[in-house]
């Protein structure tokens, strides 16, 4: 679903995801990084997280115990 969205849906419509790297990124790298129960839940955060309170930035994808990293 995540290759069809950045395929077909993501090109038409303007960019506007405050973070980088951006939200579908995010999931597909969660995905990647710790399957699919992890993925999900570190996708839904950060869905959650993606409004107007929160700020810009760089957020990679990182479980909950682990450092936030810093920009390279």
């Amino acid at each position: 679903m995540l290759k069809f969205y950045k395929r077909e849906i993501s090109p038409i419509i303007p960019k506007s995801c405050r973070f980088v790297p951006s939200c579908s990124e995010y999931s597909m790298e969660a995905y990647k990084k710790y399957r699919v129960v992890k993925g999900i839940v570190l996708t839904s955060w950060r869905l959650f997280r993606c409004n107007l309170l929160d700020g810009p930035g760089f957020d990679p994808p990182r479980w909950f115990d682990k450092e936030k990293p810093t920009e390279e």
